[in-house]
């Protein structure tokens, strides 16, 4: 099974940006993807720049492209990480291990991502017909 664990603020306080730089902080967040990366359960985890991005927005069946930074965002996201695991219990068991301090990393959140036993069979045939080479990749993180 494959989770999306999100380090996020639980208020929209401190941000990554406003925070001094913490050496031990960066090096305990280091050895945390190290201890991931042996165990092999770490598919991915990347950083999120906390330059301004965009939004494409959809609406009326066309898209529209609003450039940042968002006033309105409430949560930052500066990163995530992707584990492949036994179980949900198993993931929330490496996100107890995260090692925060990154500004105002106070909630872990851990989310299930959908593989193709997730969806109804139908589905599956119609994504596979449709996305042949795709859905191979789709199948494997069932």
């Amino acid at each position: 099974m494959r989770f999306m664990l999100i380090p996020r603020p639980s208020s929209i306080e401190p941000t990554h940006s406003e925070a001094a730089f913490d050496e031990a902080v960066f090096i305990a967040q280091m050895k945390y993807n190290e201890e991931m990366h042996k165990a092999g359960v770490l598919i991915a985890s990347e950083g999120l720049s906390p330059s301004p991005g965009a939004h494409v927005v959809f609406k009326d069946g066309k898209a529209s492209v609003k450039d940042g930074p968002y006033a309105e965002t409430k949560e930052l996201i500066g990163g995530f990480y992707v584990l492949e695991v036994a179980s949900k219990e198993e993931a929330i068991e490496w996100a107890r291990r995260y090692p925060g301090g990154m500004g105002n990393d106070d909630v872990m959140e851990v989310r299930p991502l959908t593989g193709a036993g997730d969806i109804p069979p139908e589905l599956v045939t119609l994504i596979e017909k449709v996305a042949p080479t795709w859905s191979q990749t789709f199948k494997k993180q069932s």
